[in-house]
């Protein structure tokens, strides 16, 4: 299988009458790389990556490889692009361990052994460091935590598609580069596509091979850094 590849054209977004972004186009997005959005409050960042995700209405098109995901349900949606927002449920009474394996479970379709799915769900908390947390509530979490419990939930799918809204915001500065080097590695290993809004440059500019500088809803910069 090649490396996939996310196309999208003329896509408009808004939330009623406010229209966020109006025919954005953009050249395709390819795995095993990451690419960051950058750019001013209310530039369209996180309403774009939403609509990439499939949780607010967008017309236009938006394809991975050759499946228009407009349109599709948020369950099919769900199978190919997973999405980690900035801002993570409360009160959910859960463990760490069980919230990991649950993502995962919801996200396949075939039949996957209890033995691999717990090894598979540790797995993903050993990498980002925090298998320690593993029997512990998600509603006693500091928020640095809570963040890299969710996106130990996020990276467990082994999606097609990681759409990462400021995983970092919360982190002290060594969480920060964990996280960054991860999805980096996650990115190359399995040649996923990795879409992450960023507000820090200097970390846009050393882990991204492609940035996209959003400005009122419209492309203002797009290449290396």
């Amino acid at each position: 299988m090649g490396t996939p590849r996310l196309s999208i054209d003329g896509l408009s977004v808004g939330y009623g009458r406010r229209t966020i972004i109006e025919k954005l186009s953009l050249p395709a997005i390819s795995g095993g790389a990451v690419t960051a959005l950058i750019g001013p409050n209310a530039a369209g960042k996180t309403t774009l990556l939403r609509a990439l995700a499939g949780l607010v209405p967008a017309k236009g098109s938006i394809r991975l490889d050759d499946v228009e995901l407009t349109g599709l349900s948020v369950a099919g949606h769900a199978r190919h692009v997973t999405y980690m927002p900035q801002a993570l449920p409360q009160r959910v009474a859960l463990t760490v361990f069980e919230a990991t394996l649950s993502a995962l479970m919801s996200a396949r379709d075939d039949a996957i052994s209890t033995a691999e799915a717990h090894e598979r769900a540790l797995h993903a908390l050993d990498r980002l460091g925090i298998a320690d947390l593993a029997m512990r509530g998600l509603d006693e979490l500091s928020g640095g935590q809570r963040q890299l419990a969710s996106l130990a939930q996020s990276i467990v799918r082994e999606p097609t598609v990681l759409l990462l809204d400021e995983p970092t915001s919360a982190l002290d500065i060594h969480h920060q580069l964990r996280v960054m080097q991860l999805v980096a590695e996650l990115a190359r290993e399995r040649g996923i596509i990795v879409v992450i809004v960023l507000h820090d440059i200097a970390q846009a500019a050393r882990y991204a091979q492609r940035i996209v500088l959003l400005e009122q809803g419209t492309i203002a910069a797009d290449g290396p850094p």
